[in-house]
C-alpha cells in the first residue's frame, strides 16, 4: 500500500491505518509527502513505526529544521490537544528527492511530479497513469478558495498549467473532495491565482494602498466559494506583497 500524505494528527493517522486495513491486509511500505505543511505531516510518525519508507521533495529539508517547524508544533500542542500532543514529533523522509522521478511498487508506476516552489517550496504531484489518477497536494483546493501564504504565485499558476495537461480522470486535492471533473477545478485555482496577481499586481505597480485596492476590485466570480470570508483577504494582501517586491525587481 501506498499512502499519499499523513494527516494533521496521530490520531487521524491511526484512523486511517484502519481504514485501509478494512480494505487490504497488504502492508504499507511508502507514504509519499506532497509538502511539509503541519495538517499533511503530524500523522508520519505512525507510518514510520509500521516501517514504511518515506519519500519527500529535498526542499522540504529547509523548513524541518527551521525555528518556524518547531514553534508550530509547540502551538499544535497547545491548539490541538490532545490529538497533537508532547509525542508528536516532526519525522524526515528517508529519501529525499532532488527532481521529478517514477516509482515502481508492485507493480504500478507512481510519477513523482516536482511542482515546487508554489504552494511550498517543496511541492510534489503524484500522477498514476494506470489509473488515471493525480495527487495534486496543495496546488488544488476542490470546492473552496485555497490558502495562499507566502507562496510563489507565478509559479504555482505555472505548476497548475503542466498538471493540466496530464491525462487524468479523477483529481484528488490536499483540501476538498475528488475532482471527478479535474480540468474545470484546477482551471478555477490557476484562474483566482491569477486574479489575485492581476488586480494586486496593477495596485501595487500603480502605488494604490492595499486597503484602496481591495475595496476597489471586484470580487463577485469567488465571493460565493467556501472559505471567501476568511481567506480570500489575507490572499489578496499576501499577493499585493508579493507584487510589490516583484515591481522592484525582487524576483
Amino acid at each position: 500500500v501506498v499512502v499519499i500524505d499523513a494527516l494533521g494528527s496521530p490520531a487521524l493517522a491511526r484512523r486511517l491505518v484502519q481504514k485501509i486495513a478494512e480494505i487490504t491486509p497488504k502492508p504499507i511500505t511508502h507514504v509519499i509527502v506532497t509538502h511539509y505543511h503541519a495538517d499533511h505531516i503530524y500523522g508520519l510518525q505512525v507510518f514510520k513505526e509500521l516501517g514504511a519508507q518515506i519519500v519527500a521533495q529535498q526542499d522540504a529539508r529547509t523548513y524541518l529544521n527551521s525555528d518556524t517547524a518547531a514553534q508550530r508544533l509547540v502551538a499544535s500542542r497547545s491548539e490541538l490537544a490532545p490529538w497533537v500532543d508532547d509525542n508528536t514529533r516532526l519525522v524526515p523522509a528517508d529519501r529525499w528527492l532532488t527532481d521529478s522521478t517514477a516509482l515502481e511498487l508492485s507493480g504500478m508506476r507512481f510519477v513523482l511530479e516536482r511542482v515546487g516552489p508554489s504552494h511550498t517550496p517543496e511541492d510534489l504531484a503524484i500522477h498514476v497513469p494506470s489509473e488515471r489518477v493525480l495527487f495534486a497536494g496543495d496546488l488544488m483546493f476542490a470546492g473552496r478558495l485555497p490558502f495562499v501564504g507566502q507562496a510563489d504565485s507565478n509559479q504555482w499558476i505555472q505548476s497548475l498549467e503542466r498538471l493540466l495537461r496530464f491525462d487524468v480522470a479523477v483529481a484528488v486535492p490536499g483540501h476538498g473532495a475528488a475532482s471527478t471533473e479535474p480540468r474545470q477545478d484546477m482551471a478555477v485555482m490557476r484562474d483566482y491565482l491569477t486574479y489575485l496577481r492581476s488586480t494586486m499586481g496593477k495596485a501595487a505597480k500603480e502605488l494604490v494602498p492595499f486597503e484602496d485596492a481591495y475595496s476597489a476590485t471586484d470580487w463577485s466570480r469567488f465571493e460565493p466559494m467556501p472559505m471567501f470570508r476568511f481567506a480570500n483577504r489575507m490572499n489578496a494582501y499576501n499577493t499585493y506583497l508579493l507584487m510589490e517586491k516583484e515591481s522592484l525587481g525582487g524576483r
